[in-house]
C-alpha cells in the first residue's frame, strides 16, 4: 500500500508538473501571438525618418500607384495651437509623403511644395527670430530641415511677411520667398499639381 501510494502521489506531481509546463508554454505562446499583432501595427517612417510615422497596410486594396509621379501642393495657412507646440500643418506634410512612400511610391516620384502664409508665417522663423518674439526655440525647425533634405520646396508669401513685419531674413534657411501663396497656388494648380489645404 505504501508503494502504490507513493506511486501515486508521485504521479500527481508528474501530472502537476506538467500543467505547470503546459500552463508556462501557452503563456508564452500568447506572448509571442500579442508580439506579432503588435509589430504588425508598429508605425515606420520610409522617408521622413523621425516625423510623419504612418502604419504600413498591406491588405489595402486602394493603394497609390508606384508608377505615377505625385505634384502636390501643400497649402499651409494654419498656425500652431502655442508657440512651443509643433505646426500640426507641417508634421501632416510629413505624414504625406510617408504614406505615399509606404504605399509604395519612390521618393523620386514625390515632388512637393509648400505655400506658407497667414499664421504659418511666424512657425517658419529661424530659431534666433523665433526666441525674440516668443522666448523659446523653434519647435518646427528640425521638420522643416526634414522636409527640405527630402526634396521639399518651402516657401513663403511675400504679402504675409510684409503684412506680419517678418524680415525674410528672419526665415529658416533653405525657405524662399514668393510674391504671394495665392499666386504660387494657382500657378502650381496650372502646373498639374494636387493641392491640399491645412
Amino acid at each position: 500500500m505504501l508503494i502504490n501510494g507513493s506511486c501515486k502521489s508521485r504521479d500527481w506531481f508528474n501530472l502537476g508538473e506538467q500543467f505547470q509546463l503546459m500552463k508556462q508554454l501557452f503563456c508564452l505562446f500568447t506572448l509571442c501571438c500579442l508580439f506579432s499583432i503588435a509589430r504588425a501595427q508598429e508605425k515606420v517612417n520610409p522617408i521622413i525618418k523621425d516625423f510623419g510615422s504612418v502604419y504600413p497596410v498591406p491588405d489595402a486594396v486602394e493603394k497609390p500607384d508606384p508608377k505615377m509621379k505625385y505634384k502636390i501642393l501643400v497649402d499651409l495657412a494654419m498656425g500652431s495651437a502655442r508657440p512651443d507646440t509643433i505646426n500640426l500643418g507641417i508634421e501632416a506634410a510629413c505624414t504625406l509623403i510617408n504614406l505615399h512612400a509606404v504605399g509604395g511610391v519612390p521618393k523620386e516620384n514625390i515632388e512637393m511644395v509648400m505655400a506658407v502664409h497667414n499664421a504659418a508665417g511666424v512657425t517658419i522663423l529661424n530659431n534666433e527670430a523665433y526666441q525674440q518674439r516668443y522666448k523659446m526655440d523653434n519647435p518646427n525647425l528640425p521638420m522643416i530641415d526634414a522636409l527640405l533634405k527630402a526634396g521639399v520646396k518651402i516657401v513663403v508669401c511675400g504679402q504675409t511677411l510684409r503684412k506680419r513685419n517678418i524680415d525674410a531674413k528672419t526665415l529658416a534657411p533653405g525657405i524662399g520667398v514668393a510674391t504671394s501663396a495665392l499666386t504660387t497656388i494657382t500657378t502650381y494648380q496650372l502646373k498639374g499639381y494636387a493641392v491640399i489645404k491645412w
